[in-house]
């Protein structure tokens, strides 16, 4: 295990780091009951999460300006919005339930699994999430990063091969010093191409129960976690 041992771990948030669908769906509830409307709330949650993908392509095919995430999560909620006949709502209601991305709760393993890392590794986030985003989120959280990194910073999403590549640039190791840690197989295997180490780590319930973790071949990664206490263990930290 010594050879495959990195020098920083870079970290997938949204899923893997803070458990976005609770926290979303809790959220959407409290602004229904706020607005007396009675909603399939986790479906609007789960396609709230489902439009994030497509919008980012929008920029990558030049249809949209580069934008960060924060924006591309509201023109998808004002989109929601419309399409459940929400439509008298203001502006500064939609800002604060477009910050609920902000005020994500972590994972009960994570906090304490970073602390033990962070003893022995750099670490650092790697998300689309913008830096305000991410800052905000680890201040409320509670999240022991040694350092916020935003593929904003590099004005490309994941899993475009500049972004792992200017986070490995950024903290001055080589990419294969890097290893991202993130709940997403293909986010890993897009790492992995631009020359990453790479750890799974298992959320079964990023999805909600009723829908399977993602696919994954055994031993597909360099390290393959249940949650970060036992990534903590298998890197010696």
């Amino acid at each position: 295990m010594s050879e495959l041992l990195p020098r920083a771990l870079a970290f997938d948030v949204f899923g893997t780091v803070v458990d976005w669908r609770s926290g979303i769906i809790a959220e959407l509830r409290e602004f229904g009951r706020a607005h007396n409307a009675h909603r399939d709330w986790a479906a609007v949650a789960d396609t709230w999460r489902a439009g994030y993908a497509p919008a980012m392509d929008r920029v990558r095919r030049g249809e949209l300006p580069w934008t960060k995430v924060d924006d591309l999560h509201r023109m998808i909620l004002v989109e929601l919005l419309e399409a459940v006949d929400l439509l008298s709502v203001s502006e500064e209601e939609i800002d604060h339930l477009n910050r609920a991305w902000h005020r994500l709760d972590p994972w009960p393993d994570a906090v304490a699994g970073l602390q033990r890392l962070r003893r022995r590794y750099l670490i650092t986030t790697l998300s689309n999430g913008n830096v305000s985003l991410l800052t905000n989120m680890a201040k409320r959280a509670g999240l022991p990063w040694d350092c916020v990194i935003s593929a904003e910073m590099f004005r490309r999403y994941k899993p475009d091969r500049e972004v792992y590549l200017g986070c490995a640039e950024l903290l001055d190791v080589r990419p294969d010093e890097l290893m991202l840690v993130a709940a997403h197989p293909s986010e890993l295997r897009a790492a992995r191409a631009a020359g990453l180490r790479t750890a799974y780590v298992t959320r079964p319930l990023e999805r909600g129960p009723r829908r399977p973790p993602h696919p994954v071949e055994e031993g597909e990664f360099d390290i393959m976690a249940t949650d970060f206490l036992d990534l903590a263990d298998k890197l010696g930290a």
